[in-house]
């Protein structure tokens, strides 16, 4: 196994020397940059043989009891405590298991693991183990939202591709959503599971009324979207971001291109969008856009569809616009 060579802190979270001044509701503050940190090691002591053998090995490894035979996952005990610490020895388990409980899922992580939202976190009892190991939980069908794991749903561990002996190393995903020859392999990896053909909602077919309802929130649209493409806060938003975004409604179909700042609306479709919205009623992404309502919360109450998980980013972003509009006009 590869690994690439990365900072700590990576490079573009660390700013300039200086200062600079943000006006805020009309009034201006002065920011500065500064620093404060420490660096460290630790080791992973006695636990080694079990994170070595997730990012050497693809291997899942617990401690059994030599005495009453308990099975520990992860291996967080050299002794058992039941059998007046009687010594464990090592054993390997197998990588399906089943959630035993239902897990929260988190949207807005912070900026440590923004790069991972939105994901689940839950407790796993893996086949051969008697305990739960918290892990990781995404979904290959789109955005994570309530009702896609829980309580009892059997889930497949999942390798990263670059592991560096960390619990990210892993993470899972619905059994359900593999082909039986993923569920049987020993050590699969991100890269062997398709993330790209998420089972898209399927639109009723439109009426007239609904063509009418999606041609008014259209002309809005277009309103609300050429004002925030000259809203300087709201461009600060999406600075540095590039996406192409094509959105499906029950009464027809367009594109939000945005492109490092600039943001327009098209009455097109896109070849290779970078993810598709779709919502049966178009009024939910204008309600979101106008800011009358948050698009992330139209995702996460599924009554907008997106078609991969790590674009609930984007979604963030503009909500973040609509926000920046609606606090310009209060100034």
């Amino acid at each position: 196994m590869t690994t690439q060579q990365e900072k700590v802190i990576p490079e573009k979270y660390i700013p300039d020397v200086g200062s600079h001044i943000e006006t805020i509701d009309g009034k201006d503050y002065l920011i500065t940059n500064d620093a404060m940190y420490t660096f460290y090691r630790r080791t992973k002591g006695e636990f080694s043989p079990f994170f070595l053998g997730m990012r050497d090995e693809k291997k899942l490894l617990g401690c059994k009891c030599t005495q009453c035979g308990l099975v520990r996952v992860p291996p967080f005990l050299t002794h058992c405590p039941d059998c007046n610490f009687a010594p464990t020895e090592q054993v390997e388990v197998e990588q399906v298991g089943v959630m035993n409980s239902t897990p929260p899922i988190t949207y807005f992580a912070t900026s440590l693991f923004q790069h991972m939202a939105p994901y689940g976190r839950g407790r796993v009892i893996f086949n051969g183990a008697d305990t739960a190991m918290s892990v990781i939980l995404y979904t290959t069908t789109g955005i994570l939202v309530p009702g896609i794991i829980k309580k009892g749903t059997e889930v497949k561990l999942i390798f990263r591709d670059n592991r560096i002996g960390e619990m990210t190393d892993v993470f899972c995903v619905p059994s359900a959503e593999l082909t039986k020859e993923q569920i049987e392999k020993k050590g699969l990896l991100e890269s062997e599971i398709n993330w790209e053909s998420p089972i898209e909602p399927e639109l009723p077919q439109a009426n007239d009324a609904d063509i009418a309802v999606y041609e008014k929130a259209l002309e809005e649209m277009k309103s609300i979207i050429s004002e925030m493409d000259t809203n300087e806060r709201a461009r600060k938003d999406i600075a540095g971001w590039k996406r192409d975004i094509q959105v499906k409604t029950r009464g027809g179909r367009f594109a939000v291109i945005i492109d490092d700042g600039d943001i327009k609306l098209e009455e097109r479709d896109l070849s290779t969008p970078d993810f598709v919205m779709v919502s049966e009623d178009p009024r939910t992404l204008l309600d979101g856009l106008a800011y009358r309502g948050a698009i992330t919360d139209s995702v996460i109450n599924k009554k907008l569809w997106i078609s991969k998980n790590m674009e609930f980013n984007t979604i963030f972003k503009l909500d973040r616009m609509a926000r920046s509009v609606a606090r310009s006009k209060k100034v």
